[in-house]
């Protein structure tokens, strides 16, 4: 526990010891907070900058240990001061480097008044030092200024956070909001906070445990927090739930160091390597034209625990993926190779078969088999990423654009979101743009139901993820309906607005455009 100090009337006598002292603390400091290198990846920009804003202070502590005379209190103080803002700046990058990912991104905006406050202190104390008296030279005060201005120009800025970072922790941590909560956003969260190895998420659970030590036991936030780990663990292929108590073991599909292949590799139905591992309702894993032929063969339950499918849905099982890849490249051992349709040849007979009557249906005569056949499109396209590639496949891309025109306002609702679904895969972002769904999106943002403009915003900055179509959405004037949105929309309408115009305001004219529609 730092120790404060007392003034009085020796000061003069004992101030030079006193003063090494404290350098050779700030020193110190200083050199522990460099050594960090695993800063996280949701404050990494704040963490590096503030590290090498600290290293500015070295030439100034270094004039001041050389001082041959004893300082005077009010210098005492300064540095005492000092210390204790360098001191808080070290717990804070301690934290980011230390702490668990998952509550530093969804505390993001509380972390960076963390920062604010850090900026404060520093400058508060540099401020108040007598350079002179010291004996500073100009150049290392020109340096010390040069590191205050930079301090007051980070607690000026706002840099846009990774949107859809946020949009994807707003969707799995909100209770009402189960848009697109499937395999594929939480492969890419995991991608982006770094949690996607066995060392990763060990260390994960360390911090978690700490952070439930620190606050005295669970509440709603850590429950959140575990629950998302749990998830993350599920993917990345380790078999184990997620507990705080007892040691931190991990039972997970591990490469075998012979030739001989490991039992895990092999699906539980052909006893043969797996190309392409799939995961059930169940939780089990199995190679996908085995459990496909399972499936057409009217089973529900998997063949492994004997359970009833929840649903018949396959998630692509790429954690264990990688580790057969990982495994056969170490032993050089050639998979059967498969083309880039391969999933699809074995893809369900009878949905293949229901998507394509679907898409099919989409420009059907009679309005309730149209009706229908949109409400069935949006599920299925929240399903899984294997049924948005298929309809997009058998061409339901562009009747659904046509759709968006439909002078129904249900019937435009249940498209826009269906296009919002389609839209998480890559590949769909520009078929869909291309196909001009942009200017009819946005017009359903102006005057669609509350359901349909909540979704035709969220849409927009699912699209507006490639650069090409930000250009596109202010281009067809897009920016004004959103601000609106923001101002009186519900509040998922509200949300869905903000984090479009972030996203869309990284372009420049866009910017422009937001910032007159907030004035008009």
């Amino acid at each position: 526990m730092e120790r404060p100090i007392v003034m009085d009337s020796s000061s003069s006598n004992n101030g030079d010891g006193c003063t090494e002292a404290i350098v050779g603390e700030l020193m110190e400091v200083i050199g522990t907070v460099g050594s960090y290198g695993g800063f996280r990846k949701t404050q990494r920009k704040e963490c590096l900058n503030l590290v090498r804003r600290l290293k500015l202070l070295v030439p100034l502590l270094e004039e001041i240990k050389e001082l041959d005379e004893s300082v005077s209190g009010l210098a005492l103080n300064s540095l005492s001061n000092l210390k204790k803002a360098l001191l808080g700046a070290k717990k804070l990058l301690k934290n980011c480097n230390y702490g668990s990912k998952i509550y530093l991104a969804m505390e993001s905006e509380a972390v960076m008044c963390r920062f604010h406050a850090v900026y404060d202190k520093l400058n508060q104390a540099l401020d108040d030092m007598p350079y002179d008296e010291l004996g500073i030279s100009v150049e290392v005060k020109e340096q010390v200024e040069l590191m205050r201005m930079q301090l007051k120009r980070a607690k000026r800025r706002t840099d846009t956070q990774d949107m859809e970072l946020a949009m994807d922790m707003m969707v799995v941590f909100s209770k009402e909001d189960d848009r697109n909560a499937d395999i594929a956003i939480l492969e890419r969260l995991a991608t982006k906070l770094e949690l996607h190895t066995i060392a990763d998420l060990k260390a994960e659970t360390a911090a978690i445990r700490k952070l439930v030590k620190q606050r005295g036991g669970q509440n709603d936030t850590i429950k959140q927090i575990l629950d998302l780990l749990g998830k993350f663990k599920q993917i990345a292929g380790i078999d184990e739930s997620v507990s705080l108590d007892g040691p931190i073991s991990t039972r997970t599909l591990q490469r075998c160091q012979s030739s001989l292949i490991p039992h895990e590799f092999l699906c539980p139905i052909s006893l043969e390597i797996m190309t392409d591992p799939v995961i059930v309702a169940t939780g089990q894993t199995y190679e996908r034209e085995s459990i496909q032929k399972w499936l057409n063969s009217n089973h529900r339950t998997c063949p492994k625990t004997g359970q009833i499918l929840d649903h018949l849905s396959l998630a692509p099982n790429f954690a264990l993926r990688n580790l057969i890849l990982q495994w056969c490249e170490k032993n050089n051992f050639e998979l059967p190779k498969k083309d880039s349709y391969a999933s699809f040849e074995n893809y369900s007979a009878e949905l293949m078969e229901e998507i394509s009557t679907l898409v099919q249906n989409l420009s059907a005569s009679q309005p309730d088999v149209r009706r229908d056949a949109i409400v069935k499109i949006r599920m299925l396209s929240k399903e899984n990423p294997e049924n948005r590639i298929f309809i997009a496949n058998n061409g339901g891309i562009p009747h659904l654009v046509q759709l968006l025109s439909y002078p129904d306002s249900k019937i435009q609702e249940h498209t826009v979101t269906a296009l919002l679904n389609l839209s998480i895969d890559e590949t769909n972002k520009r078929l869909i743009a291309r196909e001009g769904a942009i200017p009819a999106i946005i017009e359903i943002l102006q005057n669609g139901t509350d359901e349909a403009r909540e979704n035709s915003a969220a849409a927009l900055f699912s699209l507006s993820m490639l650069d090409e179509n930000k250009v596109l959405v202010g281009k067809f004037n897009g920016i004004p309906p959103l601000v609106d949105l923001l101002q009186n929309g519900t509040i998922r309408g509200k949300k869905d607005a903000a984090t479009a115009l972030f996203n869309l305001s990284l372009n420049q004219a866009n910017k422009s455009r937001a910032i007159k529609a907030a004035y008009e």
